[in-house]
């Protein structure tokens, strides 16, 4: 999978919420109207759900495989160097139990 930027993400963000809009506007005029205009707009917000999801589906998977790597760099890190990776974990252990201790 092509490694997707911030940019991208943000990108995918707005189309869905733009799709998701249209929907909202789509769903407001079927309320309102009826007869063959409701059915059209009955197949465009099916439509529109489908590409919702489709970018959903997407946006999983891209959540997903960058999960994935980040869970394999932290095992390769973890096993390259153990001891300072026991260091780091000690030390997070530590500072979280002064913050609990003082409440």
């Amino acid at each position: 999978m092509a490694r997707q930027t911030k940019a991208d993400q943000e990108a995918l963000m707005s189309d869905l919420q733009d799709v998701l809009s249209d929907t909202e506007a789509m769903l407001q005029d079927v309320s309102s109207d009826g007869g063959d205009m409701a059915q059209d707009l009955r197949q465009k917000i099916s439509a529109n759900l489908q590409s919702v999801k489709a970018k959903l589906i997407e946006t999983g998977e891209m959540v997903s495989e960058k999960g994935k790597f980040a869970a394999k760099a932290t095992d390769d890190y973890v096993h390259d160097n153990p001891w300072q990776s026991i260091g780091v974990a000690a030390g997070v252990g530590f500072l979280l139990g002064l913050l609990v201790s003082r409440r």
